[in-house]
């Protein structure tokens, strides 16, 4: 049976950013699948000798994971530690396969007794990161790559992914800082450019985005995030062609691609294609029926093409799967507006300025909304406050043109 221990450190460096990707690469070589199925046979027929072969469950219980077969792989690992309850590896393993299966609390708690076992297991800490970030702990996510940096100053994917959690909070100056690191360790990490990429882009700085996903694209020319980024860039650059050039490569590697047909369809709209902007939305919608941002677009797509019972349904779709969606209750708002059901729309610039009091847009489309209904200060205190809030920016303006009014007027 030690003829077969190669496996259990291949599977202990599988990236969990990575479950199914990596394992699908492998299990396209047929040699591969058949040394998985000799190592699970030689496994079964050591436990058949044996029930009490800790080491035989924990083997073929890592053999099934490398399958994909999580549950059969947590079963395995479970039996292990029933024979050996001190089996850290155990624990550490079984949390990547609960993590393979979205179970992240499960998986938490697996990886925090494996670190009660050894303290300096650099791979529990990334795997305990891992899950904290899948539910959006990014603070405890950011903690535990800490350490397994600190353990190991070489590991570049927790840099890569502390990284990742820093982007998330908006710290991107951490963000970027993790990324060169990341880069450091290994130049030819390609996700790291998308990666950096995305947070120049975050930051305005849409040149040196397109610089990262092309260095991203030289590395692995069969990248579809990286066009779809580039995309992304193109877009906000204003060159929509270039743009869905980009989404278009993206989506001829993965046709599944959800993101690439939300970012080609908005870049159709924003060349005023409503139509070819609401036929990507909706294939992106099709792919991922959960995707809040399409539907938004989707609805803005609509609200431009007058089609306005469609544009708050899919605004109010936005609404039910991110509550927080303070561009949704604005542009159904928006909606509202033109329909001329002004509290209806003040509802919603109410709302989404409860999500964000820093909105300038919102209060600028409030006041307009009062301006209508001839409440007067209000309009004035709301379009007050949107330019002070966006000075320079087309909300700023397009407020004080009221605020103008409202003086010209006597109001």
């Amino acid at each position: 049976m030690r003829a077969y221990w190669w496996i259990i450190a291949v599977v202990a460096c599988v990236s969990l950013g990575a479950c199914t990707n990596r394992q699908e690469q492998w299990l396209e070589s047929a040699v591969m699948e058949e040394r998985l199925a000799r190592d699970i046979a030689s496994y079964t027929a050591a436990i058949n000798a044996n029930g009490q072969d800790t080491e035989a469950y924990y083997g073929r219980g890592t053999a099934y994971s490398y399958k994909g077969e999580h549950d059969r792989a947590i079963e395995d690992y479970t039996k292990a530690l029933e024979i050996n309850p001190e089996h850290g590896e155990a624990y550490y393993l079984r949390g990547n396969a609960y993590t393979c299966e979205d179970e992240y609390k499960r998986a938490i708690e697996d990886y925090t007794r494996a670190l009660e076992i050894n303290p300096q297991h650099a791979e529990a800490y990334y795997g305990r990161g891992t899950a904290y970030g899948h539910k959006g702990e990014y603070d405890r996510e950011i903690e535990d790559y800490t350490k397994a940096v600190q353990i190991n100053p070489q590991y570049g994917e927790a840099y890569y992914w502390r990284g990742n959690a820093y982007a998330h909070l908006g710290q991107y100056g951490q963000a970027i800082e993790d990324f060169n690191k990341t880069l450091q360790i290994d130049p030819e990490y390609a996700d790291a450019y998308c990666s950096r990429g995305s947070v120049h882009a975050s930051k305005g700085e849409y040149d040196r985005a397109i610089e990262d996903y092309t260095r991203a694209l030289e590395i692995n020319p069969h990248l579809a995030m990286a066009y779809s980024g580039r995309g992304d860039a193109y877009d906000y650059k204003g060159e929509y062609d270039r743009a869905i050039e980009e989404y278009t490569k993206a989506l001829q590697i993965d046709p599944q691609f959800a993101r690439a047909y939300s970012g080609r369809g908005n870049a159709y709209g924003h060349k005023g294609e409503y139509h070819g902007a609401i036929e990507d939305l909706s294939r992106a919608l099709q792919i991922n029926p959960r995707y809040a941002e399409a539907y938004y677009s989707r609805a803005n797509a609509y609200a431009y093409e007058d089609e306005y019972d469609q544009a708050i349904e899919d605004y109010t779709k936005a609404l039910e799967i991110k509550p927080q969606y303070g561009e949704a209750h604005c542009g159904r708002g928006n909606v509202h507006a033109s329909e001329g059901e002004y509290d209806r729309a003040i509802e919603d610039y109410t709302k989404a300025l409860q999500i964000n009091p820093q909105y300038a847009e919102a209060y600028c489309w409030r006041g307009r909304a009062y301006f209508e209904q001839e409440k007067w200060a209000e309009a004035r205190s709301d379009l007050a406050k949107a330019v002070e809030l966006d000075l320079k920016g087309w909300a700023g303006e397009y407020a004080q043109t009221g605020l103008d009014r409202l003086t010209q007027e006597g109001h």
